[in-house]
């Protein structure tokens, strides 16, 4: 019994060792097939994601192109309301100072206080009284 249980396992690792062998240049020849399509077929699949990679580049560029004329026109916008207001609040600040201007010449005048256009009369005045004075002083 011993001879045949020597033949059973005799016969049974040449078998493995076989299938084995095959198995592992199943695998050896696939990986050379798939080097041998990659080597075919990528160059073509990287001439395509290079195409597509344009085609999303130019779409982002138009988007990026869109949006900035969309800032560039709500920024054109903004300055013209701007500029409006300034306007506004110029003739505002104008109508604002006029009206200190008046209650300020207002309140001096009750006081008593003369005011510059007063004293540019009187000044007038006196210039004419002392070249009349001068004249007649003269005369004499």
């Amino acid at each position: 019994m011993a001879k045949v249980s020597l033949k059973k396992k005799a016969d049974v690792q040449p078998t493995t060792l076989n299938e084995v062998k095959s198995y592992a240049r199943k695998i050896w020849l696939a990986g050379l097939g798939a080097y041998a399509k990659v080597g075919q077929e990528g160059s073509d699949y990287f001439q395509e994601l290079i195409k597509a990679g344009q085609t999303v580049e130019k779409k982002g560029k138009e988007v990026v192109t869109e949006q900035l004329e969309a800032a560039n026109t709500q920024i054109d916008s903004v300055k013209t309301d701007v500029v409006s207001l300034r306007g506004r609040v110029e003739v505002q600040f104008d109508k604002v100072e006029k009206a200190f201007d008046a209650r300020v010449a207002g309140a001096l005048n009750r006081i008593g206080i003369a005011s510059k256009h007063d004293v540019e009369t009187l000044s007038a005045k006196l210039d004419e009284l002392t070249a009349l004075l001068e004249r007649v002083a003269r005369k004499h």
